[in-house]
């Protein structure tokens, strides 16, 4: 019997392979054999020789040139990452979110305190069948939205263009060290 890249099946012991049938052919006959259907030698890397009958590396030797430029590049990550316009736009950042997230939270936990421990507060009607219960909701959803706006306001005017200059800047400086390549 064969598999599916054309070889003879070995050291499965399925029902079509015979006891006495097995060869050993290398690494794929110990261990797993070619029946199991995840299984590939030569697409995993083991055994494919490199045309001059020897085993090919499995690293090949032209990375290594490629992990110093990415040593490099990331220098470059880490140069920008100490600036002060990185750390400029990290504080314009923290800045809104940090009070924004206190805010928010601060008014949701409110809610659900209040909701659990004042039921007859949180049913009080206000105009007609609307109650303070579902104003408080209604205005979960409303703050939600509001803090959505305000962020996307504040990045566009405060932060966005700093960080578009830096995100330019380390482009540009990773290219330089990668030698042009993009």
């Amino acid at each position: 019997m064969q598999s599916s890249n054309g070889r003879p099946c070995e050291g499965g012991g399925g029902p079509e392979s015979p006891a006495g049938n097995h060869e050993d052919d290398g690494p794929a006959s110990h261990g797993v054999g070619y029946e199991d259907p995840w299984y590939d030698a030569l697409a995993s890397g083991w055994g494919e020789l490199d045309g001059t009958g020897v085993p090919t590396p499995v690293v090949p030797a032209a990375r290594e040139g490629q992990e110093r430029v990415a040593f490099r590049a990331r220098d470059v990550y880490l140069e920008v990452q100490r600036s002060v316009a990185f750390q400029e736009v990290r504080r314009r950042y923290r800045r809104f979110v940090v009070p924004g997230v206190a805010v928010f939270f601060s008014w949701y936990v409110g809610y659900v305190v209040t909701a659990t421990t004042a039921p007859g507060f949180m049913a009080r009607p206000v105009v007609g069948a609307v109650n303070v219960a579902i104003l408080a909701g209604l205005g979960q959803f409303a703050t939600t939205f509001l803090l959505t706006w305000a962020y996307t306001r504040h990045a566009r005017l405060h932060r966005d263009r700093a960080a578009l200059d830096l995100r330019w800047d380390t482009q540009e400086l990773t290219r330089g060290v990668q030698g042009g390549a993009s």
